[in-house]
């Protein structure tokens, strides 16, 4: 049998009599650290103990202390019988050694038994007059990388015992919550003498003098935070609701489609320009199009944003295989080799011709055709060198131009279509993004029709009168400039 005892809070009136009839039985009794306010006290009642203190100078990642602790614990049962094991608080609060003592012994089928304490949860409640009733997380310092915060309810974060944790779990907050936010810092709490309660701006956490192991934090519940994806989501419904916004209202899945387009070249755009404030708000606009779709499809009884979030989880695990499961993989290559083929199992491709098919038609028209070549490229239906590409090309050109001045409309558009197909062809082969060597032409052409027109200011002409002779000799000096 193991016993697991808390020592409370700090106080010594808050050790329950069954924790200190435990302690002083004739057991092995094991704390996990003498850094407690009560262990002085132990020693004066005889109680004779060691402590997991050098476990943690042994080892630098807490998770592997407690896993330490709590497989040492079963070899000592395993040595020398009966054992109690002491910790401080509650042996179920927010106390990761207990936990994985606990699973070990049902593993080992070791008999075990939590003498229970005052909870650290019981004097935070009562000396800052909290209503647990709103909502409350505890969560470890220690575990706080692996905690998502909600700011709709109160936090306790127990264990923030130096400056380094300390400057951890302001980093981790500052993601929730604004750096001005005001939170309750809690040292020694319950413990008389030595207590301090003080209210701090979330900044100044790693700044305090008395961080120690007796230090908690307490973030107050506070829905003004920092705006987070369910106040998104509030304000879409506001927006559709019976007092929303009429032309929200009325949206419609197809109604809005070719935003998210919009949208995305938008995010593009930043991205390109390496403009990291208008990145942030494309990104904001891409995900009100999610958001909003998400709504509509919750009201109309299909989907949620739950679904969606789901989907892409499960998706993103099945993808990789050589993190989440036993594939294993040597290069980039690789991966995109096995993305394919779990593609292809996915979304039921049996051959070329369905992988084709899957290529979205709403994609660019330049992207789209690059696709395609790259796609049956893998099965060798390709040119075998640049020079048969640029003869097609040329038989293109000569098929436009046997046709364009006839009447035949649907023949002209199929011809001008083989034309542009080889010509992205003709880029593949160079190693060139067609949709990127069209826009950077089209930009300049931009530009240099912004210099005929400026030109065409500075000398007090229209251009609708200008000669296009005269355009094209400011042309041909806008090209001079670029270089």
């Amino acid at each position: 049998m193991i016993k697991i005892v808390g020592l409370g809070p700090g106080n010594i009136d808050e050790l329950t009599i069954g924790a200190i009839n435990t302690l002083k039985e004739k057991s092995d009794v094991i704390v996990r650290t003498e850094k407690h306010p009560v262990v002085e006290y132990l020693k004066t009642e005889g109680v004779n103990f060691t402590s997991y203190d050098y476990v943690y100078e042994e080892l630098t990642n807490f998770d592997k202390v407690y896993e330490e602790i709590a497989s040492d614990l079963i070899n000592k049962h395993k040595e020398r019988g009966n054992l109690v094991y002491a910790v401080p608080g509650h042996p179920l609060e927010a106390e990761k050694s207990v936990t994985n003592l606990i699973n070990l012994c049902k593993e080992n089928s070791v008999k075990y038994e939590i003498v229970p304490a005052t909870s650290f949860l019981d004097v935070i409640m009562n000396r800052l007059e909290i209503d647990f009733t709103d909502g409350i997380k505890v969560v470890d310092a220690f575990d706080i990388d692996k905690q998502i915060f909600d700011k709709r309810v109160g936090t306790v974060i127990t264990q923030v015992y130096n400056q380094f944790i300390a400057s951890e779990v302001k980093i981790k907050l500052g993601e929730y919550y604004s750096d001005e936010t005001e939170i309750i810092y809690c040292r020694a709490i319950g413990v008389e003498g030595e207590e301090s309660i003080r209210n701090i701006p979330l900044y100044e956490l790693d700044m305090q003098d008395d961080l120690d192991y007796l230090t908690s934090v307490y973030v107050p519940r506070d829905i003004k935070n920092k705006k987070d994806i369910y106040d998104l989501m509030d304000i879409i419904d506001i927006l559709r609701g019976e007092n929303g916004c009429p032309w929200d209202m009325e949206q419609t899945h197809d109604s809005i489609k070719s935003a998210i387009i919009e949208e995305s070249y938008e995010v593009y755009e930043a991205i390109k320009n390496e403009d990291d404030n208008a990145l942030i708000e494309e990104l904001g606009d891409v995900l009100l199009q999610i958001i909003f779709h998400s709504a509509i499809g919750r009201e109309e009884g299909y989907f949620n944003f739950g679904d969606v979030i789901q989907g892409i989880c499960d998706k993103m695990i099945y993808r990789h295989p050589h993190v989440f499961g036993n594939s294993n993989v040597k290069d980039s290559r690789e991966v995109l080799e096995n993305w394919d083929e779990l593609k292809k199992k996915e979304k039921n491709f049996n051959t070329i011709g369905d992988e084709l098919e899957g290529i979205a038609k709403a994609l660019p028209a330049l992207v789209r055709a690059s696709k395609v070549q790259k796609k049956v490229k893998k099965v060798g239906f390709d040119w075998d060198n640049i020079e048969d590409v640029i003869k097609k090309v040329e038989e293109e050109i000569n098929e436009v131009l046997d046709v364009y001045k006839s009447e035949n409309r649907a023949r002209i558009t199929e011809e001008v279509g083989d034309l542009i197909f080889s010509c992205v062809n003709f880029c593949r082969f160079l190693g060139v993004d067609a949709e990127e060597a069209l826009n950077f032409t089209t930009d300049k052409f931009i530009k240099r029709f912004n210099y005929i027109e400026e030109k065409s200011r500075e000398r007090r002409v229209s251009l609708e009168s200008m000669p296009i002779e005269e355009m094209n000799i400011l042309w041909e000096d806008a090209k001079k400039l670029e270089k």
